[in-house]
């Protein structure tokens, strides 16, 4: 049984968001955010009602810095595409798992965000980018500026 002191905020922070929102055929991102405090990472997705014909795509991209400098997409960590078409992927969920380790910190990628790529039409959509187990500290001390209270 784990430590019955620690709150699940002392476990897990809000590294980012994109607000669920009705969203143009786009794509969507968290904004960078430092991988260095985290052993593990998880992506929640969210897929309201889709448009007709509408694509869902989401992945977690790796960057050297907070600008996004040399972006590219972290392998194995992007889900299958949701669709409105056929299955009607409309009102779904998806999760990114997502280990320190898999990211190109030998060559200085320690950076990650999440992207969501909307297709052929506005679609509801929205996602949530998750630092899990901190090296120090409650994980909370990391929250993105948007986290507006714990209880």
């Amino acid at each position: 049984m784990g430590n019955k002191n620690l709150r699940p905020s002392d476990r897990v922070a809000v590294l980012g968001s994109i607000d669920p929102d009705a969203y143009l055929a786009s794509t969507v991102t968290t904004g960078w955010v430092s991988a260095k405090q985290f052993m593990t990472f998880m992506a929640l997705v969210q897929a309201g009602t889709l448009g007709t014909n509408a694509t869902l795509d989401a992945k977690i991209e790796q960057a050297s810095d907070s600008s996004g400098t040399g972006a590219k997409d972290v392998s194995g960590a992007a889900i299958t595409q949701l669709t409105q078409a056929g299955t009607d992927d409309s009102d779904k969920q998806a999760v990114i798992n997502l280990r320190h380790e898999d990211l190109d910190i030998a060559n200085g990628f320690d950076h990650i965000r999440l992207s969501i790529t909307i297709g052929t039409a506005a679609s509801d959509a929205g996602g949530v980018l998750l630092g899990l187990d901190p090296a120090y500290g409650p994980a909370s001390d990391n929250d993105a500026s948007s986290v507006a209270e714990i209880v």
